[in-house]
């Protein structure tokens, strides 16, 4: 092992809640209504893929855009309430101070990452920071963390990637990198199993058990 990539939410901070709560109370105003099902879907997604899908499934009359715009501004108002996952910054800086290169590779768009990155200082310990919108395609594809791996100069089988979603445990197994599922109750139902270790918190992890992935 080499270098370690998080996902942002819901490993890192606990944002689930309010980005469900904004999506929903959006779709409800524009007169839809999302599913406990298909919100869970969308965790580990980008804005863009997520979007794409309500705009076209309710026939919104606003463009993808403009919905990305109205939930960034919603969510910013509001992200001083969101924590950090607990244990999580034990966990980093275990790594940090072992010289483990590590990397967020988020879905999130960029100015909410930098946002949640500078509120937390995390860019002294971070090699890189990539959200979705550096890349073409969302997560269950690989792009985002091969991206990350490119970016640290590291290859795919020595990253291991920590995520909370099905879509996220994927995208880092179609990777070709390690993945260690977290269990996180505020992302609705997802399917963990093909994670090579699933934990419920950050003090279950040691630099052995990594290693030993």
């Amino acid at each position: 092992m080499k270098a370690v990539i998080f996902d942002m939410d819901g490993v890192i901070i606990n944002s689930e809640p309010l980005h469900h709560k904004v999506e929903r109370e959006i779709v409800e105003e524009l007169g839809g209504k999302l599913s406990d099902e298909e919100v869970a879907s969308f965790v580990g997604t980008t804005d863009y893929n997520m979007w794409s899908k309500i705009k076209k499934k309710f026939n919104l009359e606003l463009s993808v855009e403009e919905l990305i715009e109205m939930k960034k501004e919603r969510f910013m108002k509001e992200i001083d309430e969101i924590q950090l996952v607990p244990n999580f910054i034990d966990f980093m800086l275990s790594l940090y101070k072992k010289g483990y290169l590590m990397a967020i590779a988020s879905s999130n768009n960029r100015k909410i990452v930098d946002t949640i990155v500078n509120k937390f200082q995390l860019y002294k310990y971070m090699k890189f920071i990539i959200s979705g919108e550096e890349v073409k395609r969302s997560k269950p594809d690989p792009e985002i963390f091969l991206t990350a791996a490119k970016k640290m100069n590291v290859t795919p089988s020595d990253c291991i990637v920590i995520e909370d979603a099905t879509n996220g445990v994927k995208a880092a197994k179609a990777a070709g990198m390690k993945c260690i599922g977290l269990k996180n109750t505020d992302t609705g139902k997802q399917d963990l199993s093909e994670a090579d270790l699933i934990i419920e918190n950050f003090n279950e992890l040691s630099l052995d058990t990594l290693k030993n992935l």
